[in-house]
């Protein structure tokens, strides 16, 4: 039998909650990412109890209990090493593409039937025993991401299955996408219209933060599902930028993958944060640029380095070897000339003094940030811009 050897199943909160249902299975990422040795996540439990009944035995044994879903059978408690959602065993009953009316259930295989992937639907035990009603397991292994029955009945249960299949095969496929699932993601693309924009924007943020997305991007063209969310995105740089990342050890960061896909702007699509659309908007007019120290000077270095990744990834020269650390040198850099320092050398306040601030500046980059306050004084006096 497959067992889990996570270090999570000993800790304190998650025995005080265990002994506190008495029943209970871990399901979901937390299992599947002990199974892959991978990242840790959220710990979700399901049982057979009723949710009046968790929510009962948990406040018994002291523990503090929110009621998050609990039309959904779901409550979670609240520890002082960390919080667990538990949800009741259920069935869907009624779906729209959205949100679905659920039966609560003691049988474990009906819990699984309702999930999205097979290996989502792997529980185990208190001691790590693992419970593999689907065949979950075996999927996982080959690192295929499958839906659970019927593809098509799967997504019309919930049409964000759809942006999941893709997300999941960039984090935890192989190099073929299941071929059924790809075929019913797109014959029902049209029911990505339905969904809040928040909740796609989440999903394309976790997508383009996996290690190498470019073949589920690309797997996403092909079946139209990519210009369904953001019209006008093309995966062809994607692929490039990912090998320029791990070539110049770069660190991933799914905004720089977003313009990779195009230079629209998708914020609505995506329900981008204020601060995340202005980080956009400065690569993109920092490739119109063209200078990259100029804009880590003024915008700093994130953006001067998404410019640069952006431009060779479309075919641009590569970076010189040197690149990271003359933009960092250029975002850290202080102009070391103010206006009183003019002032103080007899200039009056005026637009004269801003040109002549703004030329030493400029002399002031072209020396590589190294000129100090009195050479810049020095030089606009050896041009002639003296003070008046």
């Amino acid at each position: 039998m497959t067992r889990l050897l996570s270090a999570w199943l000993t800790k304190p909160h998650v025995i005080q909650v265990l002994d506190a249902l008495g029943v209970g299975y871990f399901v979901g990422g937390c299992v599947r990412n002990a199974l892959l040795d991978g990242e840790d996540t959220d710990i979700d439990i399901a049982t057979p109890l009723l949710p009046d009944e968790v929510i009962r035995r948990l406040r018994f044994a002291g523990i503090q209990v929110v009621p998050t879903g609990l039309a959904h059978g779901t409550v979670t408690a609240i520890t002082e090493g960390g919080t667990l959602e538990i949800t009741t065993f259920r069935a869907d009953v009624s779906t729209d593409g959205r949100r679905a009316t659920v039966a609560f259930s003691d049988n474990i295989a009906l819990d699984a039937a309702r999930r999205d992937f097979t290996m989502n639907a792997i529980y185990a035990d208190r001691q790590g025993n693992v419970i593999d009603p689907l065949d979950g397991l075996s999927d996982l292994q080959e690192r295929r991401v499958r839906f659970i029955g019927c593809p098509s009945a799967r997504i019309r249960e919930d049409f964000l299955r759809i942006l999941r299949f893709f997300r999941f095969h960039a984090w935890y496929g192989g190099p073929d996408v299941d071929a059924e699932g790809l075929a019913a993601c797109a014959e029902l693309a049209d029911g990505l219209d339905t969904l809040a924009r928040e909740r796609v924007g989440w999903e394309f943020r976790k997508l383009l933060s996996a290690v190498d997305p470019a073949p589920a991007v690309a797997s996403m063209e092909v079946s139209g599902v990519l210009l369904r969310c953001l019209p006008g995105a093309n995966a062809g740089s994607l692929a490039t930028l990912v090998h320029l990342e791990d070539l110049l050890e770069v660190p991933i960061d799914w905004r720089t993958r977003l313009l990779a896909l195009g230079k629209s702007d998708w914020s609505k699509q995506l329900r981008l944060s204020r601060g995340e659309q202005q980080h956009l908007a400065a690569v993109v007019q920092a490739i119109e640029l063209g200078d990259a120290v100029m804009t880590a000077y003024h915008s700093g270095y994130d953006v001067a380095a998404s410019a640069v990744l952006i431009s060779a990834a479309g075919g641009a020269e590569m970076p010189p070897g040197n690149w990271r650390a003359e933009l960092l040198e250029a975002a850290a850099a202080e102009f070391p000339l103010a206006a009183q320092d003019l002032i103080d050398a007899g200039w009056e306040p005026g637009p004269k003094l801003g040109e002549a601030l703004r030329e030493a500046e400029t002399t002031w980059i072209g020396s590589g940030f190294r000129s100090d306050r009195a050479e810049l004084l020095r030089s606009l006096s050896d041009q002639g811009n003296r003070p008046v």
